[in-house]
């Protein structure tokens, strides 16, 4: 197996011998990819005979297909006569060279963001993400696409395969539509047990396109940290991810534009219909069926109901959205990366360490999946040392949804603290929930952190898909927005002194020298001598992943 500097899909092998029947791998899957687990309650003999019959599974694995003869075609750039160009040109044209952005830190807002733009396209809708959920939110927006290509709109959607799991029959169905083209990037072709395309195509395979962008008429794009489900749109009853979107209009977009026709003609995006076999009618009306079915359940009409009602969506549809116009730069990935092509030092990561390492005074960082390496720990030292005042939010171990990702952070966190450097961990949980709106930073009362997000000197801020670990800089495609505005910047800044304090554990060294957590709960202040809302066996199991050479696949 290949060696990578950061990784990739978590691989987490687990064999547990006892006397007794056996079963084969299964896989679940998290937003950082797939886990797979082995569990082996069989004698040896047994156990041969599951490799024979792994084995052979493999050799009948599919090869990928040859891309001669793929469609080509790129953005639609004359989209000025549009219902968005008609809106958009007028505030465009007082603000030359400049783009509106507008942060969606709100779960909801985010979504009726994408539907609205949805049903607003003329022309052409260019999709791009890691995770589409088979759920409420994710089964929705689908139907948005399909509406919007029944009105004749050229729908592009390039998905990540690594979780679309569930979702053959429905790509299908969706590519069967004469407006609509899907592919899949990196794509398992080894269907129903996608960890065996781990074992014969690893290195290809653990390079996955982590992008997000949502571009209508070439006119708006949505780019951030979000995936696509109801954990990400504040609905349903489930844990939530806290993150981060910009909507953005102006000559930004143009750059989103011709940023997706790089991954959409890249070596790694496979048409749908050379991957999945065709749907047949029987299955498009059962399909259609379910889909109607979501969309009339009680939840999902509470849900858009309360969508409209939204004071984001009134003001979006009467176009007095509080734009603030920037000079913003697009950040991405060459696509040559997906398939270990592309030089490290013109990628994202290159830029933003440049960007973080120009500050002179202030850096607020927020990562879900923090792992800074030793050698990022040095970087950061070194910037405390002249007197750079960094402050950092992560999750803590409590609202973790990769503890092996805790893993990397928690045996660095000493030496960070060491050099000045203030750390804060998200707690799983809030009561009361706090403000949802113009606060800064994203919120619900959901359990874990997913926003990926910097600010500079109050300056210039990130928003993006970038998570600060070594997966993210050099296997994963990530993409993102730099901008050049003080006054987004500092309310980043200002929401380390405002409300992530009561959001948060603050990490300290004691007088000992050992860690504390901090936590401001009602007025009072607690001090935890061990990590809050977690077990002895959690915190076990992290403590040996610690131990363990997984770095660089974290």
């Amino acid at each position: 197996m290949p060696r990578c500097l950061d990784g990739g899909p978590l691989l987490d092998v687990n064999f547990s011998s006892t006397f007794g029947g056996g079963r084969a791998p299964t896989v679940s899957s998290t937003p950082r990819g797939p886990i797979i687990y082995f569990r082996v309650k069989a004698p040896k003999i047994l156990l041969l005979c599951i490799l024979a019959a792994m084995s052979a599974m493999l050799i009948c694995c599919r090869t990928l297909p040859d891309l001669e003869g793929r469609s080509v075609t790129t953005a639609l750039a004359d989209t000025a006569d549009t219902r968005l160009g008609h809106a958009i040109a007028p505030v465009a044209r007082a603000h030359p060279d400049k783009s509106g952005v507008f942060a969606l830190a709100d779960g909801r807002d985010a979504f009726a963001a994408r539907a609205l733009l949805a049903r607003a396209a003329d022309r052409s809708i260019d999709v791009q993400y890691y995770i589409w959920r088979h759920d409420m939110s994710g089964t929705l927006l689908f139907e948005e696409l399909h509406d919007a290509a029944d009105r004749g709109v050229r729908v592009r959607l390039l998905l990540d395969d690594n979780n679309t799991t569930g979702l053959d029959a429905i790509l299908s169905m969706l590519d069967a539509h004469p407006n609509i083209e899907v592919r899949l990037f990196n794509p398992f072709m080894h269907r129903r047990v996608r960890a065996l395309g781990f074992l014969t195509d690893f290195a290809r395979l653990n390079r996955r396109m982590h992008n997000k962008s949502f571009t209508v008429d070439n006119q708006v794009t949505i780019v951030g940290g979000r995936n696509v489900g109801d954990e990400y749109f504040d609905a349903g009853q489930g844990p939530l991810f806290v993150d981060l979107d910009a909507m953005a209009v102006g000559p930004v977009v143009n750059d989103v534009s011709k940023d997706f026709d790089r991954y959409w003609a890249s070596d790694s995006s496979y048409p749908v219909e050379r991957i999945l076999p065709r749907v047949d009618p029987r299955t498009i009306a059962a399909l259609s069926s379910e889909a109607l079915l979501v969309e009339r359940d009680p939840a999902a009409a509470e849900y858009t109901e309360a969508i409209a009602r939204l004071p984001f969506v009134r003001d979006l549809q009467a176009s007095r959205l509080a734009l603030e116009w920037a000079t913003t730069h697009m950040v991405s990935d060459d696509p040559a990366k997906g398939l270990g092509r592309a030089a490290d030092d013109v990628q994202v990561a290159q830029r933003l360490r440049e960007i973080r390492g120009a500050s002179t005074h202030e850096l607020q960082l927020i990562s879900p999946y923090f792992v800074p390496t030793a050698e990022g720990v040095e970087a950061l030292a070194e910037l405390a040392r002249h007197d750079v005042d960094i402050t950092i939010l992560t999750n803590s171990l409590e609202a973790t949804d990769v503890a092996a990702v805790h893993a990397g952070y928690a045996k660095r966190r000493r030496r960070l603290l060491e050099n000045g450097i203030v750390l804060y961990e998200m707690k799983r949980s809030l009561s009361p929930p706090p403000a949802l709106t113009d606060r800064g930073l994203p919120g619900s009362s959901g359990s874990s952190l997913h926003a990926k997000t910097f600010s500079v000197d109050r300056s210039r801020i990130f928003i993006g898909s970038f998570n600060f670990d070594p997966r993210s800089a050099h296997l994963n495609t990530e993409n993102g927005f730099v901008i050049e505005s003080p006054a987004m910047s500092k309310v980043l800044a200002d929401a380390f002194f405002s409300s992530i304090p009561a959001r948060a554990y603050q990490v300290r060294l004691s007088n000992a020298g050992s860690l504390q957590w901090i936590e401001r709960r009602d007025g009072e202040t607690l001090v935890h001598d061990e990590e809050p809302g977690a077990g002895f066996w959690r915190r076990a199991g992290v403590f040996i992943l610690s131990l363990l050479p997984i770095e660089w696949l974290l």
